[in-house]
């Protein structure tokens, strides 16, 4: 080896060592001589030590800066600077150096290709990912390179192409942990808890042991799936082979899985078990106490994650607001609130945003809601329909609708959820015409037609507004009706005094195959009352005693005295009214309020 390659050899050295310790300005310092000394002109392999050394500082651009001074540029520096946008997932910027490259006569080398996976995975390029798949299958690499392999799986698990991703592992001809870890990941990353446990399950059944990233994402797919059996299994055997040591990604999956699967006292436990916290175990524990109504223990531990020397993040912020707006805890939301903008985070997160208006609708305080809405520097159709939602429970017409014209002049059109609550508000005439271009707005847009819900909404809302042509053809155009679906009509028919049409959809809606609930059998024991049906009202009368209603339902009580006594007493039927109130209340009434109301109607 000559004197110069020894020089070389030593710089390369220094400036790794610089990249790991992440010493800017020792690697300036390095440039500075290597430059001085003539070196890059000599040999791209500092170019690429230099390009890579400040890419682990953090400067990006000073990496890009030395690639543009380079008098000599091979296929090694351009890898080092596609791998460097990579790492810092710019994955665009990496994309675009792909292109370059290949324009400049270059062909790329496994080592390209496992970088451009990667960035392909991150920004969700799938026809480039699908090209570059196509090249590694065309030079003979996928049989001989299980990285190029695993990364194939990884990137179209990545870009949500699972059954892809399962078809590029089937056919691996060597597979391992990382391998299977991808595709579990990927399923788990979905929600499709049920295909990440199989695979897990698969991957233990060809041998492979699992490593602390599979339990990591089997373990959120056991929170997803609340299989709380196969995550005590997971962790009994985490526990056994000393994983948890030192490891806090997997002892954060531990509290997460027994968060989301509602065992709450065991997740304090895996907590206070943990040798190392951080943020992410914090937010984890009060996460569940939030999501479960326990509000004061989600405080107690805001509070002592602070006093251990953690500062919240965004995520602690929008669990405590969630723990504020179940209790109604102003004064608390309010310093929450102060602290929030004190450290500027709505600049940044649209979440939290739009937590803290959800917090006030909860508190009931709309005024402060919208004042918040109206300061944030970024509004989606989540804030909105917040507000909305807000405005639609407490009656407040004008402010919701208010709110869908606001947001639409900001360019942000309505989601299923926000038509659920303009329709709820429509329900007099002077905003039928607002529902019924809701309506429109449905038909119109292919993706609404299949939801359900919406349709439920638009028949309750014309029944409302006594437009019952009209709900009966939204009705018959809805492919799968249910009971709610035929209790808003029949409600609607009721509350104008439309027995017969009441009792009309009952009919059909057996037909159909429906059982009624109690909502509809006290409509249509008010029904039987208008209308004189006493023969049908005693068949309901016996349907509710024999699924034991009355006991759960004071309402039905109440309907079930109105529908009969109505019947008799307008019929003057005096002897059958007594024994009426010797059968009916003595043998198969439990309802206390029911009885204080046949009561109040003999005294009538």
């Amino acid at each position: 080896m000559t004197n110069q390659e020894k020089h070389l050899g030593s710089f390369v050295v220094l400036l790794k060592a610089c990249g790991r310790k992440k010493d800017l300005c020792e690697a300036t310092r390095l440039h500075e001589e290597v430059v001085k000394r003539g070196l890059l002109e000599k040999n791209p392999r500092i170019g690429s030590a230099l390009i890579c050394t400040y890419a682990e500082c953090g400067m990006t651009s000073k990496s890009r800066g030395v690639f543009e001074d380079l008098p000599i540029r091979d296929v090694v520096t351009w890898n080092s600077l596609i791998s460097c946008y990579t790492r810092r997932g710019q994955g665009h910027e990496a994309l675009k150096c792909f292109g370059l490259m290949q324009k400049e006569g270059f062909r790329p080398t496994e080592v390209t290709f496992l970088c451009m996976l990667n960035a392909c995975g991150n920004v969700r390029d799938i026809d480039t990912g699908e090209q570059i798949h196509d090249e590694i299958v065309t030079r003979g690499l996928f049989e001989k390179n299980l990285m190029l392999g695993n990364a194939l799986v990884d990137m179209y698990a990545r870009c949500g192409m699972l059954r892809k991703a399962r078809e590029v592992l089937e056919h691996l001809p060597i597979r391992d942990v990382v391998s299977w870890n991808s595709l579990i990941a990927g399923y788990t990353r979905l929600g499709r808890g049920h295909e990440a446990l199989d695979s897990f399950d698969r991957m233990r059944s060809e041998g492979i042991s699992p490593d602390a990233v599979t339990f990591s994402s089997t373990l959120r797919a056991c929170g997803t799936m609340r299989s709380i059996h196969k995550g005590k299994m997971i962790h009994d055997e985490i526990v056994h082979r000393g994983l948890l040591n030192g490891n806090i990604v997997l002892g954060n999956a531990l509290v997460d899985m027994y968060v989301k699967c509602g065992v709450l006292a065991k997740a304090q436990h895996v907590f206070d078990d943990l040798p190392v916290r951080d943020v992410i175990s914090w937010n984890a524990l009060i996460a569940g106490y939030a999501q479960n109504g326990q509000s004061h223990e989600a405080f107690y531990c805001f509070e002592k994650m602070q006093t251990e020397g953690l500062s919240p993040d965004a995520i602690t912020f929008s669990c405590i607001l969630t723990a504020c707006g179940n209790i109604g805890a102003i004064d608390k939301a309010n310093q929450i609130h102060d602290e929030i903008l004190t450290r500027r985070l709505l600049e940044k997160n649209i979440v939290l945003g739009n937590g803290m208006v959800d917090m006030y609708v909860r508190c009931g305080y709309l005024g402060k809601a919208r004042d918040v809405l109206n300061k944030l520097p970024h509004r989606d159709v989540i804030s909105w329909t917040t507000l909305i939602s807000g405005y639609a429970t407490h009656s407040q017409v004008h402010e919701a609708l208010s709110c869908l014209q606001q947001m639409q002049k900001d360019g942000i059109s309505p989601n299923e959820v926000t038509y659920l609550y303009i329709l709820k508000v429509c329900g007099s005439t002077e905003t039928i015409h607002i529902g019924k271009k809701i309506h429109d707005d449905i038909l119109r847009k292919g993706s609404l037609k299949k939801n359900i819900a919406l349709w439920k909404a638009l028949v309750a809302m014309y029944a409302h507004n006594g437009l019952f042509l009209k709900a009966r053809e939204v009705l018959e155009e809805i492919p799968i009706r249910d009971v709610v679906t035929w209790n808003a009509l029949i409600t609607g028919y009721t509350q104008v005094g439309k027995g017969h049409e009441a009792m009309n959809c009952f009919e059909l809606m057996q037909m159909e195959g429906i059982n009624p609930d109690a909502s509809t059998l006290s409509c249509i024991l008010k029904a039987c009352g208008s209308t004189k049906y006493l023969g049908k009202g005693d068949e309901i009368h016996k349907e509710i005693i024999q699924r034991g209603l009355l006991e759960n339902d004071a309402l039905i009580g109440t309907a079930l005295v109105d529908c009969m006594l109505l019947v008799m007493l307008s019929c003057q039927h005096t002897k059958c009214l007594m024994n009426f109130l010797f059968r009916k209340l003595v043998l198969g009434m439990h309802s206390l309020q029911g009885i204080l109301r046949m009561d109040d109607l003999i005294k009538h």
